[in-house]
């Protein structure tokens, strides 16, 4: 059954935007060229808020693609990056990628906040407004 991972990050600085669109590009070229990648959707929010959604074949397939390469290199930065950080996980029937207001429905449903150093009251809180796409 497919696994679809949504992430939603914002960046608490404005000087931490390119540094971060780099590690982006990276990261997604990463996710596209891994093993069971079956999609990825990114999506560049109001505020300095970033999101992305991507659907593997198998939960292993995204935890090496996570715990590797580029991506791995960038995770550690998001804990002084950002000032929001959420990511949720679920299977799926279909091997397409979610709509953004679903993966939304998801993510304030079965989703966890991720560890930031300095947390805005909305990550505190856990509110998480819908994507503007």
């Amino acid at each position: 059954m497919p696994f679809v991972s949504v992430t939603r990050l914002r960046l608490r600085l404005v000087r931490y935007l390119i540094p971060f669109l780099a590690h982006t590009v990276l990261s997604s070229l990463q996710a596209r060229r891994s093993t069971g990648n079956l999609g990825l959707k990114l999506l560049r929010d109001a505020n300095r808020t970033f999101w992305t959604l991507s659907i593997w074949q198998r939960e292993e397939d995204m935890r090496s693609f996570m715990m590797s390469g580029a991506h791995r290199r960038a995770m550690p930065k998001l804990l002084n990056w950002c000032d929001e950080a959420s990511v949720a996980h679920w299977s799926q029937e279909s091997s397409r990628l979610p709509a953004w207001d679903q993966a939304h429905r998801n993510l304030v449903e079965r989703g966890r906040p991720s560890k930031v150093r300095f947390p805005s009251s909305s990550h505190r809180e856990f509110q998480i407004p819908k994507p503007h796409f």
